[in-house]
This record gives C-alpha cells, sequence and structure tokens, in this order.
C-alpha cells in the first residue's frame, strides 16, 4: 500500500510541472545520517526495497539487480559509493528504499536508507560544493542548499555520481 500511495505521490509531483519560474523538484532521501537530493526529472519510481539478486564480477557499489516487472534493473548501493559506513543512520532496514532513475536512458535503481520527501528548491538558493576533505568526490555534487539553520541538503550530480569511475 505505501508503495502505491509513494508512486502516486511521485507521479503527482512530476506532473505539477518539475520546473517553475527558478525552482525546482528534487526527491530528498538520506544516505547515513546526511541528506541528499536528485532532481525529480531523473525518478522514474520510488520502491520497497525489492529481492535483489547479486551479479558477480560487477563494481563495488553494484548491489546486484531487481526484477521490476519484467525489466532487470541494476540496482547502486550509494552507501558503498560514497564510502559510507552502513551503521551510519538512525534508520531501520525496513525504511529503505530503491529510487528507480533513468539517466542517459539507462534504468538504475540506487539505494537509500529513507525518503525525506519532495521538495521544491529555488535555483538561485543552490551553492557550489565547498571544497572539504571527505569520501564524497566533489564531482558528484551539484551543489548544496539550506534546508534550515541546522540542515543542509546535498544535491547530487547522478550523471557523475553513477557513471564517474
Amino acid at each position: 500500500m505505501e508503495t502505491a500511495q509513494q508512486r502516486l505521490n511521485l507521479e503527482n509531483a512530476k506532473n505539477q510541472n518539475n520546473r517553475k519560474s527558478g525552482q525546482t523538484q528534487y526527491v530528498v532521501f538520506n544516505i547515513g545520517e546526511e541528506e541528499y537530493g536528485i532532481e525529480i526529472e531523473y525518478t522514474r519510481e520510488i520502491i520497497k526495497s525489492a529481492q535483489i539478486t547479486n551479479v558477480p564480477n560487477t563494481d563495488e557499489h553494484v548491489v546486484g539487480v531487481i526484477n521490476l516487472r519484467g525489466i532487470i534493473v541494476p540496482v547502486v548501493d550509494l552507501h558503498s559509493r560514497f564510502e559510507i559506513e552502513q551503521d551510519s543512520g538512525n534508520f531501520k532496514a525496513e525504511e529503505q528504499r530503491t529510487i528507480t532513475v533513468e539517466v542517459n536512458d539507462m534504468l538504475l535503481g540506487i539505494q537509500v536508507d529513507h525518503i525525506e520527501g519532495i521538495v521544491w528548491l529555488e535555483e538561485n538558493s543552490i551553492t557550489p560544493a565547498p571544497d572539504v576533505e571527505s569520501n564524497l568526490r566533489q564531482d558528484y555534487l551539484r551543489g548544496v542548499c539550506a534546508r534550515d539553520e541546522d540542515h543542509l541538503l546535498i544535491l547530487l550530480d547522478l550523471e557523475k555520481t553513477l557513471f564517474t569511475q
């Protein structure tokens, strides 16, 4: 039931024209303790973590594939991709979701700890990511945006996050 509701919410949000006068919609999710966002235009649907089949000899961050209504979809674990410990967040295993995204005409799943929701962000509120020492490569980032006084939202460049070696 929750999955159907999430699909409906996502579809409604996408139908509202994902760009309007200097604003863009983002799907916001957690990896560990941090919040990340991806542009909604890449997102196909959000599903409860499905049965993932391991595929040998794949990159470390590719956890396997899922069967999404007859379509085989590779799934990327962003914990592994960003070198973040699996136990670094406060979320239960049942909160984990897979966001299916279409990037460069390829359907992929990205595994996340928790879905925060869908937000509109002012384009002029997005600043370039600061240069800091971390495991997250700067070229994976589109920028950062303050959600409130205490929280920053890290905006990902999906093409670079998923396809850059």
